[in-house]
């Protein structure tokens, strides 16, 4: 494994993540169910979508360089318009929509623990924190270090939704989240195209 590909895919996962609706939905069923209870769906749920899309990182590779790289720099690009001008996680009142039609009254582990997994899964589809998995993957040729450092970056943001996250967005305007990873992918769009360009 290579520590500095986990510390640069966890700082960017991670402060990609914190202003996303998962986010956001973690936080409400954390209010409301056993902390410990959240967390182990939810990040479960994260970790099946970080093998999705370090697998389909892995299938970029097949891919000639020039392509490769070109299809990474578009996909950053995109994501960095989808959080300038998008309506991203924290424009939804997490109140509402489909946390508050999935929160059921039992207070079990299995119960708790599916409601959070199906939250979280089906709000990940196309999150830009799953593209850009796939984007470190097929660039750095590293799956495994990939892997772990989005895992972590997401699991790391998951305990901080269920124990403190409303204490967290007192501190850090989520809009300034948003903004900074927006910045931070238009950098890599930047060099990914860079990289194309040149061959």
């Amino acid at each position: 494994m290579n520590l500095d590909i986990i510390a640069i895919v966890f700082g960017v996962i991670f402060i990609s993540e914190l202003p996303d609706k998962s986010m956001f939905a973690s936080l409400i069923l954390g209010m409301r169910y056993r902390s410990l209870y959240v967390w182990a769906g939810a990040s479960t749920a994260f970790l099946v979508h970080v093998l999705i899309a370090v697998t389909a990182g892995q299938a970029f590779n097949l891919l000639p360089h020039r392509a490769v790289e070109s299809l990474v720099a578009a996909l950053f690009l995109a994501g960095a318009l989808l959080l300038f001008f998008g309506k991203h996680g924290i424009e939804q009142d997490p109140q509402s929509g489909e946390v508050a039609k999935l929160v059921g009254k039992s207070h079990s582990f299995w119960k708790v623990f599916g409601t959070a997994f199906s939250v979280i899964f089906l709000g990940e589809w196309g999150d830009i924190t799953q593209i850009a998995t796939a984007n470190y993957t097929a660039h750095y040729h590293a799956p495994l270090s990939v892997g772990v450092g989005a895992a972590l970056a997401l699991w790391s943001v998951a305990g901080i939704a269920v124990i403190a996250g409303p204490k967290l967005l007192k501190l850090i305007p989520a809009k300034t989240l948003q903004l900074v990873t927006a910045c931070i992918l238009l950098l890599f769009a930047a060099v990914s195209a860079f990289s194309a360009i040149r061959g």
